[in-house]
């Protein structure tokens, strides 16, 4: 068997970037962008007003206490540049463009109007309450790198910046095939069914990735069931299938061998991880990649995590993903030999500082572990002082 790492190096090997494309920014959130983004603009773009207030005409030194000044006028949010002659302060809005040879805003509370004039009360510094053009982003400068997943706060910003479409990576086109002929949706059961939960885990978890999910097959533990879903999934135009179930050594495990009919070529089968040792990966020359997930739902959640999401982040030109290093709390017992993925938390102790601790009573079968954890926990042979810790779910940043 392969080790992780190996096994890991194998996929990543088949996991091409995919191609760009160009769209709307009003659809781009959750893409991955495919190329970096100057600005196009300085941000501000003009020194403006922080405040409500008072601007007042430069000078020198500080502003004292009693200071008078003829107010020429009203310089609200949007107007154009304005040089009130014959005037030494106007009054300003928050946001509005500072008119020419102006310097200071003070705030509207630490003025007194009267008529034309006003006067400031309290002692106050020249060239206070300007947010000066480039403040935040200067023209030319990077404002999103390659490799960044759209959120809230990039459409924020490539909107203030008047960008209105970027490049982006291509969507990755998945398909789920679940086998297994106990698998029923929800509803009543019949006599040694079950709930199909890693379809719809699988389907939640490439949502996330903001995969194309081209479709999702229920099918029985018969090969030519599942043929006819694979050869669906190749006709759709398929990057990457996913499969759950009968991928070990069983009667009833057919999974391995109906795609070497099918002309897949076989990069690996099974690997030295607990749990979710059967794992199965293939390749359609010219065509999408397989990665055969046992039927366990937590080793379905340790394929998705482990070799699904890094295949997906390679599609996307990311690089891997690294753990932190934490302190495990207590020991916890594993069969040596294997790369063993455990559920678990991480937490601050009394210190502060971060530590970990292994959710008990997980199996490969029980799901509860799974809710209640907040990071996976992986170790070599062995779990010891430190482990690696990994986000519960996969991490879309560089």
């Amino acid at each position: 068997m392969l080790t992780y790492a190996d096994a890991l190096a194998v996929l990543l090997k088949e996991a091409h970037p995919l191609d760009a494309e160009r769209v709307g920014l009003s659809v781009a959130m959750g893409r991955i962008l495919a190329q970096p983004v100057s600005s196009p603009l300085s941000l501000p773009s003009f020194d403006n007003s922080a405040m409500d207030g008072y601007a007042i005409r430069g000078g020198e030194g500080h502003i004292p206490s009693g200071s008078m000044y003829m107010v020429g006028g009203m310089q609200a949010a949007g107007d154009g540049t304005t040089a009130y002659p014959g005037a030494d302060a106007c009054e300003i809005a928050t946001g509005a463009r500072l008119p020419d040879g102006f310097d200071t805003v003070i705030p509207v509370e630490r003025c007194e109007r009267d008529g034309e004039r006003v006067r400031v009360v309290q002692d106050e510094k020249r060239g206070q309450n300007i947010r000066r053009a480039g403040g935040d982003i200067r023209h030319g400068d990077a404002a999103l790198p390659a490799g960044r997943r759209i959120d809230a706060a990039a459409v924020m910003l490539l909107a203030a910046l008047g960008v209105e479409a970027i490049e982006v990576m291509c969507r990755p086109r998945v398909a789920i095939i679940n086998t297994g002929s106990e698998l029923h949706a929800s509803g009543p059961l019949p006599e040694g069914g079950i709930h199909d939960s890693n379809g719809p885990f699988l389907a939640a978890a490439l949502a996330s990735w903001g995969a194309d999910l081209l479709m999702r097959h229920r099918v029985p533990d018969t090969g030519d069931a599942f043929g006819k879903a694979v050869d669906e999934a190749r006709r759709a135009g398929a990057d990457l299938i996913v499969t759950t179930g009968a991928v070990s050594a069983g009667r009833f495990d057919f999974v391995p061998s109906a795609l070497t009919a099918m002309g897949a070529r076989e990069l690996f089968h099974k690997v030295a991880i607990r749990p979710g040792k059967p794992l199965l990966a293939v390749r359609f020359e010219g065509g999408p990649l397989v990665l055969g997930l046992p039927g366990n739902p937590i080793a379905v959640a340790v394929g998705h995590r482990f070799f699904v999401a890094p295949v997906l982040r390679g599609m996307a030109g990311l690089a891997p993903e690294t753990p932190r290093r934490v302190r495990l709390v207590e020991g916890y017992d594993v069969r040596p030999g294997l790369q063993h993925f455990a559920l678990g938390r991480v937490e601050a102790d009394r210190e502060g500082r971060e530590v970990a601790h292994v959710q008990r009573n997980q199996a490969a079968y029980r799901i509860l572990p799974f809710t209640q954890a907040n990071a996976w926990l992986t170790a070599n042979d062995a779990f010891g002082e430190v482990v690696d810790a990994w986000p519960l779910d996969p991490v879309l940043a560089p």
